[in-house]
């Protein structure tokens, strides 16, 4: 690694001994946008000082526009992985072969033309009976393990919203890093404290996930639904008494036990330039401590257009989908209105089989939700 901007703080990955930037970079929001777009946000974040970046898809374009962003910079940066994040008919599929989890992790290390991966996360653990699947020696630790052997990855994480899967996984000692939602919203969820304590005391490294919420806490609605899948917990209602910035909720999320890094979703130089300004913000800026008394009541069924629904056998983007409704029921406009008429597959597709609920871990109600786009978009 080398030296960067000097106005980025550094923290230890715990037992992994990385220096790893106190704002990194998640990418989840670079997926289909322009590789002149990714190379730009990407290239701004290291020059920067960011220098943890969370690869989240295995989409063959956006694998290829993050490796064009990386050329000549990856002995900067400390790169993830996630065995079980895999496509299925250009839609993110989590799985749980060994097999097929490998190809595409091979293939990512490809993409991005490099050797390793700093960080390969065990993806998306959401049950008890999930994470006893993924830990098994035949299952994807053992496929990690071997990865590791190789040389291929350096260490091991798991990534979770759940705070019992996440507490297992860090008490079982199988882990470096665990990533999990930390975010000012879920200040009052339950077992979040020990959690972080128990990750200290078991020198794991904490990533911090979600620390907008999926830019829920950023929203100029002063009422917002926020999910348990944002926060760790359940969801949340709530009702802002003032506007909450980006630095506030980096604020809060840094000055959490335990945790070494967050990575913030962007998809714009702006937004990257918005997380970096909590480096030089004043404590009056940072200050969060107005925000706690706002997160109290929680709810069930927000879809936070994390896909994990997918895939869709009518090929429908569901995320998608819900996103823009939810804008247009905020305000409908003519852009929203082209960008619905854009996507290759509608919501008047869905065939209501229901297995994207049965999948759904938020008990979102995706039928009713395609039946409201229809009657805002197609009639």
């Amino acid at each position: 690694m080398t030296e960067n901007d000097n106005s980025m703080k550094f923290r230890k990955l715990r037992r992994t001994n990385l220096d790893v930037s106190v704002i990194g970079l998640g990418t989840e929001y670079l997926n289909k946008k322009p590789r002149e777009t990714v190379v730009a946000v990407i290239r701004e974040a290291i020059e920067r000082g960011a220098n943890y970046i969370d690869l989240i898809f295995s989409f063959p374009e956006y694998l290829d526009n993050i490796g064009a962003a990386l050329e000549g910079r990856r002995d900067r940066v400390f790169l993830t992985g996630h065995l079980g994040s895999t496509e299925k008919d250009g839609q993110y599929h989590k799985s749980r072969s060994v097999k097929k989890s490998e190809t595409f992790f091979l293939d990512l290390l490809s993409r991005l033309g490099t050797d390793y991966v700093d960080v390969l996360f065990l993806s998306n653990v959401h049950t008890v009976k999930d994470y006893d699947r993924v830990m098994q020696s035949k299952g994807l630790l053992g496929l990690a393990r071997r990865l590791q052997q190789e040389g291929k990855a350096r260490f091991i994480g798991l990534s979770a919203h759940n705070v019992e899967v996440a507490q297992r996984a860090v008490e079982s000692g199988e882990i470096d890093v665990l990533m999990f939602p930390i975010n000012v919203a879920a200040n009052a969820v339950p077992g979040k404290k020990d959690l972080l304590k128990a990750c200290a005391a078991h020198d794991v490294g904490v990533v911090a996930m979600k620390p907008f919420a999926g830019g829920k806490l950023l929203s100029k609605e002063r009422t917002v639904r926020v999910s348990g899948y944002q926060m760790g917990g359940s969801a949340l209602k709530l009702k802002k008494s003032e506007p909450i910035t980006p630095v506030q909720c980096l604020s809060y999320t840094l000055s959490q036990v335990g945790v070494c890094t967050t990575v913030p979703g962007c998809e714009s130089v702006e937004q990257v330039s918005a997380a970096l300004a909590y480096l030089e913000a004043t404590e009056e800026e940072r200050d969060f401590s107005m925000l706690l008394s706002d997160f109290q009541q929680y709810v069930t069924g927000e879809c936070v257009y994390c896909n994990h629904c997918l895939p869709c056998p009518s090929v429908i983007d569901v995320a998608l989908v819900i996103r823009t409704l939810e804008w247009a029921q905020q305000q409908m406009t003519e852009a929203l209105q082209a960008m619905y008429d854009a996507l290759p597959t509608r919501a008047s597709d869905c065939i209501e089989c229901g297995v994207c609920m049965e999948r759904c871990p938020f008990e979102v109600d995706v039928i009713s939700k395609m039946k409201e786009a229809v009657e805002s978009f197609e009639q």
